[in-house]
């Protein structure tokens, strides 16, 4: 594994480096060890599944406050996403500051979540199923979100969203104190 920073505090985009033979390749996601010995988060708790059907589906902008703050590990395994994630931190030098990068299964390719971060994806093919690593169980008395459109963080999308929840389409504008409680820097 090979991990490139994004120009957001702790984020992180994890490049797999798969072992190819006759039979196929097969790709190490995740090693304790490989992970804390990169001064990452070592300890996940839950893996969940997305699989959407349409492109131009968005899921997003989500985060837990604290304690139930939890770092994400995401990898797209069919199909392809736009993974994009927002620095929430306001003691972060890159607080407001966005990164996004395609996820396909062919480019090796995972997108680390800090904590104190919104995370959001758009779907650019069909039948898009992701999977990640969670290190807190979800709350939803803790889960929290940014609206993905909203002008206090300028989101370039690269297509309009077309399937969206009235949740995540709904969330209020960006106030500073939503996020105070959320770990520091």
């Amino acid at each position: 594994m090979k991990f490139h920073d994004v120009g957001l505090a702790g984020a992180r985009l994890i490049e797999l480096s798969p072992f190819a033979d006759s039979r196929g390749r097969f790709s190490r996601l995740f090693c304790g060890k490989v992970f804390t010995d990169a001064g990452l988060e070592g300890n996940f708790v839950q893996i969940n599944e997305s699989f959407n059907i349409s492109p131009g589906t968005l899921r997003g902008m989500h985060f837990q406050l604290p304690p139930a703050a939890e770092v994400k590990v995401v990898r797209c395994v069919q199909g392809a996403m736009w993974d994009c994630i927002v620095d929430l931190r306001p003691s972060s030098t890159t607080f407001r500051k966005w990164f996004a990068a395609e996820l396909t299964p062919e480019n090796n390719l995972m997108m680390y979540v800090p904590k104190g971060f919104a995370h959001g994806f758009v779907t650019i093919e069909p039948n898009t199923f992701a999977i990640y690593l969670a290190s807190s169980a979800y709350a939803p008395g803790r889960e929290r979100g940014v609206r993905y459109n909203d002008p206090a963080f300028a989101i370039e999308w690269p297509l309009p969203p077309a399937v969206i929840s009235e949740k995540d389409a709904n969330w209020a504008d960006f106030k500073e104190e939503l996020v105070q409680p959320l770990v520091q820097v």
